[in-house]
């Protein structure tokens, strides 16, 4: 049986899985949001699966545009120290970890389910020049995470990464702490679904003890307010897609039955018959529309007619105009939706993106504070004196400039003195690529200033003689 010890491992199993497990339903909403599976919009009245069929087609989704607009723009190129110079530690470590792609695959979890994590443990298989092992950094969900903060420092406390081993068909779990880790597993096997008793888990192996001087899970907030929960990037505007789906059904239902025109007939004594299963009296329908029906009535007063054709224009003008306010309320560019954007130009477009860029600028300070964090706990595991904590995050220029404004921005500064390295991280090189280029440049220089022609040094003329005399 586990311990109920306030702040022993046994302790911190049982509260962050249990609150890992109560927010399982908010992630699911908000991932089925991002796919696109909103909940379908409901009509007043009793429907069947061949009307369901119908509303899973009108359902649109701007949630996985309004998530994914700021993580195209968002690309970290590498670490360097105050000062801009790349780290080679951290570039190492940097590609053994994949972190080009690895990056992306936690923005996207932050921005879709508002928080993404990565853990720092020993590498497998690769080993530093000390002996010791080299970090390996991956990249987690927060089905399987969670982190709890220090409520008056905002410091990690503890964290856990819980799954289900569908090969041995038990739960396993990894509670983390500043200084020490240990293995828990469930005591029965079972089906997938982790259980969060006391007496559903035992410690599985001995608490090992880690030199790393913090929590090695690291956690990728969504742009957290102070005092609240972080929550994904369309929180605020899952009524307005709600609103769209419902919207675009009710457009659907009514070009379905304005595409076919509804008939009716006036002055017909229809036949009726007894239904003999029921007893009910029931009427009996001979007007069975058709391409090639033709309808006869023998009454003398019989009309037959058809209804109006449904005016579909308030329907898109209420869509577009729901998308607009989705676009704005979620600082999303306008140019996403660019039914009345036409012959724009970049002046225009570069206004367009000023509230995204700011929103794109808050992610990159949130996550590269994180990033810090992680290459801070890669150095100490393997066994590197150095504080990544003072380092600075490159990121890639958010904005969408073309080439030969950038090209001609570089030319300009060059002209007011700016050293090439800056010149060339302000045209998106990664920090190796800077180093390259400037070692490059250098070289050029001195191999051309080694070419120049040797200039003999003029003949002093004698003391006492002037122009044009000799001694």
């Amino acid at each position: 049986m586990l311990s109920d010890e306030v702040d022993s491992p046994d302790w911190w199993l049982l509260r962050l899985g249990r609150q890992m497990r109560d927010r399982t339903s908010e992630l699911d909403t908000w991932w089925d949001y991002y796919r696109g599976r909103h909940p379908l919009p409901e009509l007043p009245r009793n429907v069947g699966e061949a009307f369901r069929a119908f509303q899973r087609k009108s359902r649109t989704n701007f949630m996985g545009t309004v998530a994914n607009a700021p993580v195209h723009r968002l690309r970290a190129l590498g670490v360097t120290d105050g000062e801009g110079n790349p780290d080679d530690d951290a570039a190492r470590w940097w590609q053994l970890n994949r972190l080009d792609s690895r990056q992306k695959q936690v923005y996207r979890t932050s921005l879709t389910q508002s928080v993404g994590y990565m853990i720092v443990g020993p590498h497998p298989t690769r080993v530093e020049d000390n002996s010791r092992p080299s970090p390996l950094i991956t990249a987690e969900t927060p089905r399987e995470c969670i982190v709890e903060h220090d409520p008056a420092t905002g410091e990690r406390r503890a964290g856990l990464k819980a799954w289900y081993d569908d090969v041995e068909r038990v739960g396993r779990a990894t509670l983390y702490l500043p200084d020490v880790l240990v293995r828990y597993k469930t005591k029965e096997r079972g089906p997938g679904r982790l259980p969060w008793g006391r007496q559903a888990w035992e410690q599985d192996g001995d608490e090992q003890e880690h030199d790393l001087g913090g929590l090695p899970m690291v956690d990728f907030p969504c742009r957290p307010e102070l005092g609240e929960d972080p929550e994904p990037e369309f929180a605020g505007v899952i009524d307005i897609q709600d609103r769209l789906n419902l919207g675009v059904l009710n457009r659907m239902t009514a070009a379905r039955y304005s595409a076919f025109r509804q008939k009716y007939v006036t002055g017909h004594k229809f036949r009726k018959r007894v239904d003999p299963l029921t007893g009910l009296e029931v009427v009996e329908q001979p007007f069975v529309p058709s391409p090639s029906a033709v309808w006869a009535s023998e009454g003398e007063a019989t009309r037959f007619g058809q209804l109006d054709a449904t005016d579909l224009s308030g329907f898109l003008k209420e869509h577009e105009a729901d998308i607009r306010n989705l676009l704005l309320i979620s600082n999303t560019p306008a140019y996403y939706f660019a039914t009345d954007l036409v012959n724009i130009s970049a002046d225009t477009v570069q206004a367009l993106d000023v509230l995204h860029l700011a929103k794109v600028g808050e992610h990159m300070a949130f996550f590269g504070e994180a990033i810090e964090d992680v290459f801070t706990l890669c150095a100490r595991q393997a066994g590197v004196e150095r504080d990544f904590t003072e380092a600075e995050v490159r990121w890639q220029d958010p904005r969408q400039l073309n080439p030969a404004v950038l090209a001609d921005a570089a030319v300009k500064k060059k002209g007011i003195g700016y050293p090439l390295g800056v010149l060339a991280e302000d045209m998106g090189e990664s920090p190796q690529r800077v180093r390259r280029i400037t070692a490059g440049a250098a070289a050029d220089a001195l191999l051309g200033a080694s070419l120049l022609p040797t200039v003999a040094p003029q003949q002093q003329p004698a003391a006492g003689t002037g122009p044009g005399e000799t001694a």
